[in-house]
């Protein structure tokens, strides 16, 4: 690829009509984070209607999922800093930039990647005891976690991959690959828990061989894409002042997942104390709406890209207009999740768990309708939190991602602890996201290069207002 070929390309988000543009760039984004999903949903499904004990496998896997989901969120985080950073370069065709970004994030989200896994290894017994499992299903969660564990320098480099072509404009290829490893994932379940009885841990494993092929076919892509990006300066290995601007633009989003999990940490131990089947109940609900706002999350991940390089370009207008559609998009789909999820929680329900108790039926039933209910409010908030970080208002996508998590996890004690019981942890979720969403808001309408631009374009004032 010679390199006019290759800046257009990468350019394709600075020019075109911006609704095809989001629409083209954002849903391979969108799918990908379904079928991503489709791992850990496949693996809910499948235990708690297959294993022995459907209710106690399905909510040991919910209390692995939440340690595992502090220790993605690094991998998350490297994948959000690296995009927003390799999409700047972009932006302003600086080919060297990108490889030397590229170069600099394999040696700093590797050496992440090993710290990650020595906290997981060595931690799973204390982070059962300070999460309180019920000891029935404590050695089934441990399985599924160190399996999981040890998948992550694959869950690494597949995120890493991914926020590279995305950043390049390419966000199709990741999406066709995870397609193809959610279908044998699938067939591995059906294979290990099904067929050979191995229950927690065959899930596991069914999720740690399709993670590997997904990540294998992205690299091989992504190191053919990257031969052809020329500069006429040989790139650096290393750069210690890229390092810094990766890790400014990776830690608000480590901090963003990380803390959301750490807060459902929290929130988890006290389901705990209500019971086992508030438990499964919890996870089967939760993991519904957490895959309409990871899928969301995910094209919000575009805007951001978009966000960065047209702030590069200094196309300021076209930054306001793309935040106007990817709103419209992201909205729309959100209220999509929610008359599905609203209209049918029983059936969803039961087809995470066949028999479940009453408790693990009315808790999983009262959490989707409820805080369904909520999920346009809490896009709005991600998308607004995606511009900011996109035009590089770290601290004010920090901010709003600690206000909602504090809300929530502050007010699910404080109501549980007045004898709600499980309404106030829907009560909670329901508060923290429409106070969240007032805080991102602000941060957006505090971007300076965005004041004095209409949606259109145009500048407001004669001035240049950035």
């Amino acid at each position: 690829m010679n390199d006019s070929k290759a800046n257009k390309r990468r350019l394709s988000l600075t020019e075109g009509n911006v609704w095809k543009t989001l629409l083209f760039y954002c849903l391979p984004l969108f799918g990908s984070a379904m079928f991503q999903q489709i791992y850990s949903l496949v693996d809910l499904l499948i235990v708690g209607n297959f294993s022995a004990d459907g209710e106690n496998a399905l909510a040991a896997v919910g209390e692995a999922t939440i340690i595992l989901n502090v220790l993605l969120a690094f991998a998350l985080g490297a994948n959000g800093g690296l995009s927003v950073v390799v999409a700047k370069h972009c932006g302003k065709g600086d080919n060297k930039g990108v490889r030397e970004t590229v170069n600099t994030a394999i040696i700093t989200f590797g050496v992440m990647c090993v710290l990650v896994m020595t906290v997981g290894f060595s931690c799973g017994n204390a982070f059962m005891a300070v999460m309180d499992v019920d000891e029935t299903i404590t050695a089934d969660s441990l399985s599924y976690l160190y399996i999981y564990t040890g998948s992550l320098p694959f869950v690494f480099a597949y995120n890493l991959g991914c926020g590279i072509l995305a950043a390049l404009g390419d966000s199709k290829t990741p999406f066709i690959f995870l397609v193809m490893s959610s279908l044998l994932n699938i067939g591995l379940d059906l294979l290990f828990v099904r067929g050979l009885h191995a229950d927690v841990a065959g899930a596991a494993w069914a999720t740690f061989i399709s993670q590997a092929l997904a990540t294998i076919l992205t690299v091989i892509v992504l190191v053919k894409r990257l031969h052809g990006i020329k500069s006429e300066q040989k790139p650096r290995i290393f750069s210690g002042n890229i390092c810094k601007e990766l890790l400014a633009a990776a830690v608000p989003v480590i901090l963003q997942n990380s803390f959301v999990s750490v807060g459902n940490f929290f929130v988890q131990k006290r389901i705990n104390s209500i019971g086992v089947g508030a438990a499964a109940g919890f996870t089967a609900a939760f993991k519904l709406v957490s895959l309409a706002n990871t899928a969301v999350g995910n094209m919000v991940s575009g805007i951001a890209n978009f966000c960065s390089q047209n702030k590069a370009a200094e196309n300021y207008g076209r930054v306001k207009k793309g935040v106007g559609v990817g709103m419209i998009y992201c909205v729309s789909i959100s209220i999509i999740f929610t008359i599905i999820f609203v209209s049918f929680p029983e059936f969803f329900t039961k087809i995470f768990i066949t028999d479940p108790s009453d408790e693990a039926k009315n808790c999983s039933q009262q959490f989707l309708t409820y805080v369904s209910l909520f999920l346009p409010i809490v896009c709005v908030k991600l998308v607004c939190d995606g511009a900011v970080r996109g035009c590089g208002g770290n601290i004010g996508f920090t901010v709003s991602t600690f206000s909602d998590l504090i809300i929530r996890v502050v007010f699910v004690y404080i109501l549980t602890g007045v004898g709600l019981g499980f309404t106030g942890v829907c009560a909670a979720w329901m508060i923290g996201w429409t106070l969240g969403m007032f805080v991102a808001v602000g941060f957006y309408l505090a971007i300076k290069c965005l004041r004095g631009y209409t949606i259109t374009g145009k500048p407001k004032k004669a001035k240049l207002a950035d």
